[in-house]
């Protein structure tokens, strides 16, 4: 099972875009645990994911969370602004399984 992290604000944007993916993961049968959290908890969470996805109102702490992920052998990135802004999960869900080693 692959589980996914995506982090915002605070946990609640983004909690659309996780329904949108998951429905796309069942769509294509890939069992996935997707969870929106606030940026604030991601040091406490990030070990239980496999991979970190930013929301783009917090994109400019991409630098200083990947050094977090790095630690913990986990990749990070931001969701383009478009994709997010269009609940586009199937294209999000996509970037967070192409990260995945």
């Amino acid at each position: 099972m692959k589980k996914i992290l995506l982090c915002c604000s605070a946990g609640m944007s983004t909690s659309m875009l996780v329904k949108k993916m998951e429905q796309s993961a069942a769509q294509r049968g890939i069992e996935c645990k997707i969870e929106a959290q606030s940026v604030s908890s991601f040091n406490e969470v990030i070990a239980d994911f496999d991979v970190c996805l930013l929301g783009p109102q917090v994109r400019f702490q991409l630098e200083e969370l990947g050094k977090i992920a790095a630690e913990h052998g986990k990749n990070i990135a931001a969701i383009p602004a478009q994709d997010y802004g269009m609940m586009k999960g199937d294209v999000v869900l996509e970037q967070a399984l192409s990260l995945i080693d």
